[in-house]
């Protein structure tokens, strides 16, 4: 049983006020981290929304409809697997790509972490090039 909530139809969503920048939704609980990310990407011309609350990534998702999510794996009131695994069951939420960020980088970790629906993950401490590369790579983002 995933976390339901009546799905949004494509007229629902607003866009936020980003002109063309692609939109990243971060997901993190760790200050330090939240600010490193936002940081970089704001940077490299990318808007950003933040959360460090699991629940709240979903109707953020639902209510921006963001080109990308940045997903800690280790959130304290749910896994972030758990939350990939309901944004990837809700229909208007599934095509969104979803990258990891964790500190798991022991061997296995990657193929659990890709079979729990995220298309990607980027361990931490971040390499800021790595991170860039795969943030660009999922929302078609060319280099500068």
């Amino acid at each position: 049983m995933g976390y339901q909530q009546p799905a949004a139809t494509v007229e629902e969503r607003p866009r936020t006020m980003r002109g063309n920048k692609k939109l990243v939704l971060i997901v993190e609980d760790n200050e330090l981290n939240m600010k490193l990310f936002h940081d970089l990407l704001d940077a490299h011309g990318f808007a950003t929304i933040q959360t460090r609350n699991g629940f709240d990534a979903i109707s953020l998702a639902r209510e921006h409809h963001p080109d990308l999510i940045l997903m800690d794996i280790q959130l304290p009131e749910v896994s972030g697997l758990e939350v990939t695994k309901w944004l990837k069951e809700d229909d208007e939420l599934r095509s969104i790509p979803v990258v990891a960020v964790t500190a798991f980088a022991m061997k296995g970790d990657e193929e659990r972490i890709r079979s729990g629906g995220c298309e990607a993950y980027v361990s931490k401490p971040i390499s800021v090039v790595m991170f860039l590369e795969t943030v660009r790579r999922f929302t078609g983002e060319q280099r500068a």
